[in-house]
């Protein structure tokens, strides 16, 4: 396994750390909000962590349930077939929630943006080897 890349001494540190900071507070809420994508802010927070925070960005590589997608997406620029069904799983039900709960421009707003972030989504590549953790 590739070591994590030395985040820069550089003036920028510090607001690629805040971007990695809160794309994973963003993908933390869109675990549990309905419209708020998760997969796009966890691979976001690595990218900005590898250049403003080497230990969040081992945190991030290390945890067990976003790890294994992070390191797909930058070794190979793939997700997981299971990751992306399970992501647009979470999307129709918030989608319905949004339907059920909210005023109609703001549940059409939502279900656009994830029908954006899904069809990103899909078309990304798949690995070409399973693994165990997917």
């Amino acid at each position: 396994m590739n070591s994590p890349p030395t985040a820069p001494r550089s003036r920028l540190r510090w607001a690629w750390s805040l971007l990695a900071w809160v794309a994973l507070g963003l993908a933390l809420l869109g675990v549990i909000l309905p419209g708020l994508p998760t997969v796009p802010f966890v691979l976001l927070s690595a990218f900005a962590a590898a250049r403003g925070s080497t230990r969040l960005h081992a945190r991030l590589l290390a945890d067990p349930r976003m790890g294994p997608i992070i390191r797909d997406w930058q070794q190979h620029g793939t997700v997981a077939r299971r990751t992306k069904w399970t992501a647009l799983a979470t999307m129709v039900l918030s989608g319905v929630l949004l339907v059920l709960f909210t005023p109609p421009l703001a549940a059409g707003s939502g279900i656009v943006i994830m029908t954006i972030t899904a069809t990103w989504l899909w078309l990304r590549p798949e690995p070409d080897q399973p693994s165990d953790l997917r």
